[in-house]
């Protein structure tokens, strides 16, 4: 949002599940669409500001 805020996304754990079979390893999300269980293979990286997600790369 125009504050800074990650807002969540409809499906989101589908959407994880596909990108780890096309080989992500790794995804930022929104902390509200943080998956139940582990998805195997991918770290998961929940966050709920734009800035925690651009300090996570410094």
């Amino acid at each position: 949002g125009l504050a800074g805020e990650v807002r969540p996304v409809q499906r989101g754990q589908e959407r994880l599940k596909e990108a780890a079979k096309l080989g992500f390893t790794s995804a930022i999300i929104p902390k509200a669409n943080a998956p139940r269980q582990p998805i195997a293979g991918m770290e998961i990286i929940a966050v709920e500001r734009v800035e925690q997600a651009v300090e996570r790369f410094r």
